[in-house]
């Protein structure tokens, strides 16, 4: 499985847990250069306050896991 369809299913995999608080992200793109996951966080997960936390803490470290060479998690802007 290439680098973005791993990144992907993590995405899905976790995608339950923020469905529970009635948010939910969208895989942007990888940038290979960067090193770096663009996501965007949507319904209540777009305002929440903990939203760092979730992209830290959560997402990047269940990607990491899987493709240890993404080093960062961006949300775009709305």
């Amino acid at each position: 499985m290439d680098k973005v369809e791993e990144i992907k299913k993590v995405l899905d995999d976790l995608r339950l847990f923020l469905n529970m608080e009635g948010g939910d992200v969208e895989f942007i793109e990888y940038d290979e250069n960067e090193k770096c996951v663009y996501v965007k966080m949507l319904g209540a997960c777009a305002m929440c306050m903990s939203q760092d936390d979730t992209l830290e803490l959560g997402l990047l470290e269940a990607i990491k896991e899987k493709v240890p060479e993404v080093e960062r998690i961006v949300n775009t802007p709305l």
